[in-house]
């Protein structure tokens, strides 16, 4: 008999390039995006809910808000459109925490992966529902009688200013999955904390109509600023100061929560 000598085996390669970073967080967003198939219930809150509100507001609120319940559409929708930005960013957080509880992540670290890739890859398929969902919101919102009285480039700024604001307050979701217990400690501190900014703002009525001693938090609002600048490129109004200070909130989120989510998410993964 020949005595075959094994081979020595092939050491796994531990740094990736830029390249194949790109890939693997295109083939990770994939993989959370066919999750939405196995959990119906983000198909409904990115998807059916926002319509629900979008109904709901209209017809019920509007005559007694604006008078008119097409006024009053052209007024919310833009509001709609940023409150449905919010509530779709906890599903970042709610996916990396049920990844982190169950092991996945440590099944990623076995692979010859960039160590961002994973969370590149959540973050990127959060980019995409929030493009389905904005579109989902105008295309309605078409079919009930809203109308864009500016024009396309105004339009594509709108779109590229929400989604832009939501990969910056991605990070905030990211860091509350990384340091929740638990999926549902993320959907309890994520939604608490959302509902007074959201509500608290001019994304459903006029600041003029809320008592004077809210007004300096409304205006300091990010949901306010948003929702007036997402207002301004579709129907008209003020544009360059509302559109000017979402940007330095979505930079100033971006800056202090992406930091702080790497690091949570790194000392999470040493321990």
């Amino acid at each position: 008999m020949t005595r075959l000598d094994p081979s020595p085996a092939t050491p796994m390669k531990h740094r990736v390039s830029p390249a194949q970073g790109l890939k693997q967080t295109m083939i990770l967003a994939r993989r959370t995006l066919l999750q939405v198939r196995h959990n119906p219930y983000e198909l409904l809150d990115f998807s059916i809910q926002p319509i629900l509100f979008l109904l709901l507001f209209t017809y019920v609120f509007g005559g007694a808000v604006a008078g008119t319940v097409a006024e009053y559409l052209s007024f919310v929708l833009p509001g709609i459109i940023v409150m449905n930005m919010f509530f779709v960013t906890v599903y970042v957080g709610l996916g990396l925490n049920n990844d982190l509880t169950k092991g996945v992540f440590d099944r990623f670290r076995a692979l010859p992966i960039a160590r961002w890739a994973p969370l590149a890859g959540r973050i990127t398929a959060d980019m995409l529902k929030q493009a389905w969902s904005v579109a989902l919101l105008l295309g309605v919102g078409a079919v009930l009688g809203f109308r864009v009285e500016t024009n396309a480039l105004m339009v594509i700024a709108a779109f590229a200013l929400v989604v832009g604001f939501a990969l910056a307050f991605s990070w905030v979701s990211v860091l509350i999955g990384v340091l929740a217990r638990d999926a549902e400690r993320v959907q309890v501190y994520g939604y608490t904390a959302l509902f007074p900014i959201t509500f608290v703002s001019s994304a459903f009525v006029p600041m003029d109509t809320m008592p004077e001693a809210l007004h300096p938090f409304v205006a300091a609002n990010p949901v306010t600023t948003l929702s007036d600048a997402c207002r301004g490129l579709l129907v008209g109004g003020p544009v360059a100061a509302p559109v000017a200070y979402s940007i330095v909130w979505a930079v100033a989120l971006g800056a202090v929560f992406a930091p702080l989510s790497v690091w949570a998410f790194k000392r999470k993964h040493r321990s």
